[in-house]
């Protein structure tokens, strides 16, 4: 069974943010961070700062001096230049499929001067990492996947790929397929008791810590509360092999 868990943070409730005004400023703030925005990434929203903030709380209690972090799906780099801001002694290996991410993540990498410490890769997820002995090394994996279903970016989530583009959002006919792909090959890079940190659409935590469950590699399932009480944050431990 997941449990509920506490992380020092005050974060927004999900809500509708002003892409085309993000846009038009080039910038952004995110998890205190000023970071560069562009057509063709999605514009960083507060409510992800949850995910970071339960990243970085997770890693301070690692307390390993250069602890080893994925960053899945990683956008415009937010999550990944967020936690190599707060958690200093951090290498970051940031993964994305599409050119407009990888162009906008390299910016705000180069942004930060944090060129020796976040590398920004390009490839269908896990591909990404190939090649580069990181199986079974990996401290966190962070992820904000797309998971918003197709019937539902036909229907009341329309307006959102009108500027911000639709790999962003589109996560199959029940918003849940990266998170299952994700869920399937995360344990071949985590460390025996690594953390598998997710972002979740409103309503998705039970489905999301069923996933992780059912596949039995993981423990510790947990699912982290906003302030207005929705579970939008998943985590697990990969278990040590058998």
């Amino acid at each position: 069974m997941s449990q509920e868990i506490n992380v020092a943070s005050h974060v927004a409730s999900s809500g509708e943010i002003d892409v085309a005004g993000a846009y038009g400023k080039g910038r952004t703030l995110f998890m205190g961070v000023e970071l560069l925005v562009a057509p063709g990434a999605l514009v960083p929203r507060p409510e992800t700062e949850l995910l970071g903030a339960t990243a970085v709380d997770v890693l301070r209690r690692m307390n390993r001096a250069e602890p080893r972090v994925v960053d899945m799906c990683c956008g415009a780099g937010n999550l990944a230049c967020g936690i190599a801001h707060h958690i200093a002694g951090a290498r970051v290996w940031a993964s994305d499929l599409t050119d407009g991410c990888v162009e906008v993540a390299r910016r705000n990498v180069a942004h930060h001067g944090l060129e020796d410490r976040v590398s920004v890769l390009q490839g269908d997820l896990f591909d990404a990492l190939s090649g580069l002995a990181l199986d079974g090394t990996i401290d966190v994996i962070v992820c904000n996947p797309p998971y918003i279903s197709d019937k539902r970016l036909e229907g009341d989530r329309a307006h959102l790929l009108a500027l911000e583009p639709r790999e962003a959002f589109a996560a199959g006919p029940y918003g849940l397929s990266i998170h299952m792909r994700v869920v399937k090959d995360a344990p071949r890079y985590l460390r025996p008791g690594g953390v598998l940190v997710f972002e979740v659409g409103l309503g998705q935590d039970r489905q999301v810590a069923m996933l992780l469950e059912r596949g039995k590699l993981y423990e510790g399932i947990g699912v982290v509360m906003n302030d207005a009480g929705e579970g939008r944050v998943v985590m697990a431990r990969a278990k040590a092999p058998a």
